[in-house]
């Protein structure tokens, strides 16, 4: 019986050690949400798309939560230049959890002296857009290649728009 009951109790203290444990496991581990490749995919066929009915070739890249490139598609007949500025349109819009179009106004009154204006992988320029679920962001969306304006942003949105209601 000593050694019956030496048993058991062994196995309630793993049992509670685990229960208690498994908790705190799960707090080490962070759940993101992110596009399928699917979607990514379709998002930058879209953008590029969209540009293109306007007449213009565009470069279009999803950026994950990550600052990772998920999905890029160049449009016939986009710039080699095209392919670094949507990417750095996309990671200034995930910098700054907001559309960089925002950021331009918001910049126009700092100058480009501004210690924004010489980080990495900045674009101060329109173009690139978060992609949000809910009211988190998920990703980001650049687009580079079309003639000023807001046309890249406009595209970057008709990409966002395409795949909007399969976001969940």
């Amino acid at each position: 019986m000593t050694s019956r009951g030496s048993l058991l109790t062994i196995c309630a203290a793993t049992l509670a050690l685990a229960a208690m444990t498994t908790p705190s496991a799960a707090q080490g581990v962070l759940q993101t949400k992110r596009l399928s490749s699917e979607l990514a995919n379709e998002a930058v066929a879209e953008a590029v798309a969209a540009c293109k009915r306007m007449k213009y070739a565009v470069t279009a890249v999803v950026l994950d939560i990550g600052g990772v490139r998920q999905a890029m598609l160049r449009g016939d007949g986009a710039t080699i230049h095209s392919l670094d500025s949507s990417h750095h349109k996309a990671y200034t819009a995930l910098t700054y959890e907001t559309d960089s179009i925002e950021l331009v106004k918001r910049m126009q009154n700092v100058g480009p002296a501004s210690l924004q204006a010489k980080l990495p992988n900045i674009a101060l320029a329109q173009g690139g857009v978060v992609i949000k679920v809910g009211d988190e962001v998920i990703g980001a969306i650049g687009v580079g290649g079309a003639p000023g304006q807001d046309f890249d942003t406009q595209c970057a949105r008709a990409g966002i728009d395409k795949i909007s209601n399969r976001m969940k």
